[in-house]
């Protein structure tokens, strides 16, 4: 028998406690026994994580109440094991164009207080933009009686195309520039590790810890607001890339030297099925003498119109219906999904989710006479995305404090490890 390197054991354990830590996520409060079945460890195996997890401050064990008030069990009480709540207070934020949106959560992913901050962010340079993220943060601390210090860590999401691994932001419609170094900026305003990654990212893993994607193995999300994203899980997994921009569904292009974009290309799905693009033809469907609207509200007019027969809001609404079908089953014919949540903002104009795209969507993917995909719709709002930032905040800490050496291991005189402060 081939005796595998120490290194090779010590990798293939954090592996392990990973898993495992995953499928007690995943489980809620569960049996050792029942750990051992989902992830196909031993039960050896299984006892001595979970062992080091509960040393570590991360899992903590507790009675099975339900059983014991059932009558259950006879004896000593089973007991079952759980995220420990109280082991770390998290943040999760989200950053628009025009407001900012700050949830709390504790380890276990129980939302205690979100906050939203109106302020128009386009004008801002990067630094300015951290600094008010920051104020936002302790804005949203202030109001549960906590203070910056009581974090450990937060997780912050934004349009665009978000490298997470660098924490660059090669382009987003919050910046004017390109190429901001933004999770830099973000380390330096905040005194604890801080985590970035693209909005439609974090909306997908908000739908895997809580929404609709939960013990869903494959499913996409596809977001709509101020442009158009698109989360991946892949066996459990979220997919990035290999440059952390794998999943810019709004940038496939459908038509030849089509519609400007954002991004200074054309033809661009985005340029045909976001706000601004309904924006961009909205002044032909609406009355030119009437009083000059807002943004939400030219949308919100020009889908009454729609609604009310109009036919050249009906042609914008059309055209963006037919153009987000093809897309669609595009995404379906390379993934073969076993569920698609739409998302976002505009949501809450049926054109782009109705049964005629679900049907041009159907008829334009692969035949094989079993069914496609479920598909979901997730009215959230701003909340989903900053609820998914505090689990990439979650996942990130966990990742660091399962590097460190186990607090028996620890070397004298380096202190406890964070799970115990």
């Amino acid at each position: 028998m081939i005796e595998p390197f120490p290194g090779q054991v010590q990798g293939l354990r954090s592996q392990n406690r990973r898993a495992i830590l995953a499928a007690i996520r995943r489980l809620g409060r569960t049996a050792r026994v029942d750990i051992a079945r989902e992830t196909g460890m031993s039960a050896a195996t299984v006892t001595s994580i979970t062992a080091d997890l509960v040393a570590r401050g991360l899992v903590e064990e507790v009675v099975d109440e339900e059983a014991r008030t059932a009558g259950v069990t006879r004896g000593r009480p089973r007991v079952l094991l759980r995220i420990r709540p109280d082991a770390y207070l998290v943040g999760g934020a989200k950053i628009s164009e025009d407001h900012i949106t700050v949830t709390l959560m504790d380890f276990e992913g129980n939302e205690s207080h979100h906050h939203v901050v109106e302020l128009r962010l386009l004008d801002k340079s990067p630094e300015e933009v951290a600094a008010h993220l920051r104020r936002a943060t302790e804005a949203a601390l202030k109001l549960t009686g906590r203070a910056l210090g009581d974090l450990a860590c937060l997780g912050v999401g934004l349009p665009g195309f978000v490298e997470a691994a660098r924490g660059r932001v090669w382009w987003s419609p919050c910046f004017r520039m390109r190429d901001v170094p933004f999770g830099a900026l973000l380390a330096a305003a905040f005194p604890f590790p801080v985590f970035i990654d693209n909005d439609a990212n974090l909306a997908a893993l908000a739908e895997q810890w809580f929404g609709y994607g939960q013990g869903v193995a494959d499913f996409l999300v596809v977001t709509i607001e101020q442009g158009v994203g698109m989360g991946i899980v892949l066996d459990h997994r979220l997919f990035r890339g290999t440059r952390g921009i794998g999943a810019e569904f709004g940038h496939v292009k459908v038509e030849r030297d089509g519609a400007l974009c954002r991004c200074g290309q054309r033809g661009c799905l985005e340029a045909y099925v976001a706000d601004y693009a309904l924006l961009r033809e909205a002044p032909m469907a609406l009355d030119p003498g009437g009083p000059p609207l807002a943004p939400r509200a030219a949308l919100d007019a020009l889908f009454a119109a729609a609604k009310a027969g109009d036919p050249t809001a009906l042609s914008i609404f059309d055209r963006a219906g037919r153009m987000f079908s093809l897309g669609l089953a595009n995404l379906v014919n390379i993934f073969d999904p076993a569920l698609v949540i739409f998302s976002g903002e505009q949501m809450r104009f049926d054109f782009l989710y109705g049964a005629r795209v679900l049907e041009q969507m159907r008829g334009n993917t692969l035949a094989t006479g079993r069914p496609g995909p479920r598909v979901r719709v997730h009215k959230w709002g701003d909340r989903l995305w900053a609820m998914g930032a505090a689990a990439l905040a979650i996942d990130g800490l966990t990742e660091r404090v399962l590097r460190e050496p186990p607090p028996g291991e620890a070397a004298e005189g380096q202190g406890s490890s964070p799970a115990s402060r």
